[in-house]
């Protein structure tokens, strides 16, 4: 690999030039790959199709394993939300499919994998669990490009149980969503929520898990106090992304 290609993600809280310096600092002893910023991957690599792809992988239900809503209105809200992204959300994507599309959307001559895109963007995607069927939210899908999801930062991995109680309390009794404030105020634990302080730091880890993937196939690891930890738990991926060490005796060769 030589080169590592990072996408911005204007409306969300991330800062991808933060995320850039991190990685570099890291690939100095052994990696050895320069490390690129560019603007957002929808807006440099947009092509006429991509609205009527994000249509086709919109997950349908929570159960059901077949995705898309190609009806005009649905491919018109596409259009809008590539033009004028503050406007999109609430909306779950099948990251496979996702993936296929910006990979189609690549320059031909920049689909090798001695360069990897990573396109961080602002969102929902999910993957399909046989075993249990129905969507999980994910935070990364490795590949290329490997794709990172800001939202699924926030709403991948489960959050206390007290959270969503609270969560549903406040709701019954105004009506709305509680404020960011409220949730971390009474609610024990830790964890993040949108536009966490945090999330530039957090997403480190799931970009570099990206880069590990393509270098050695093997995009997680076991230990829990790793950044290449795959945390199913919010409090696991505080401990893995947040704390110290960063990583396990055995990655920390690499990129410590």
């Amino acid at each position: 690999m030589d080169r590592v290609v990072l996408y911005r993600a204007p409306t969300t809280e991330a800062q991808v030039e933060e995320i850039a310096g991190w990685l570099e600092e890291r690939f100095e002893s052994s990696v050895g790959a320069d490390v690129v910023v560019r603007d957002r991957f929808l807006d440099v690599h947009r092509t006429d199709e991509l609205a009527e792809r994000f249509a086709k992988a919109r997950v349908l239900s929570p159960y059901d394993r077949k995705t898309g809503n190609t009806m005009l209105g649905t491919i018109r809200y596409e259009e809008r939300a590539l033009e004028s992204p503050d406007r999109a959300g609430g909306v779950l994507y099948d990251g496979l499919q996702v993936q296929r599309a910006l990979n189609d959307a690549l320059a031909p001559e920049e689909r090798s994998l001695e360069t990897l895109h990573v396109a961080i963007l602002d969102r929902a995607i999910g993957t399909w669990g046989d075993h249990d069927g129905r969507w999980h939210k994910r935070v990364n899908v490795p590949g290329q490009p490997g794709i990172v999801s800001v939202p699924g930062l926030y709403e991948a991995p489960a959050k206390p149980e007290s959270y969503y109680k609270e969560q549903q309390r406040h709701a019954m009794l105004s009506g709305d969503t509680p404020p960011r404030e409220v949730l971390e105020n009474r609610v024990e634990g830790d964890f993040l929520i949108e536009n966490d302080p945090r999330t530039t730091d957090a997403l480190c880890g799931y970009v570099l898990q990206t880069v590990h993937y393509l270098l050695t196939g093997e995009p997680f690891c076991e230990e829990e106090s790793c950044r290449l930890f795959n945390a199913h738990y919010h409090e696991d991926l505080i401990e893995a992304q947040l704390r110290e060490p960063e990583f396990c005796k055995a990655h920390a060769s690499t990129y410590d």
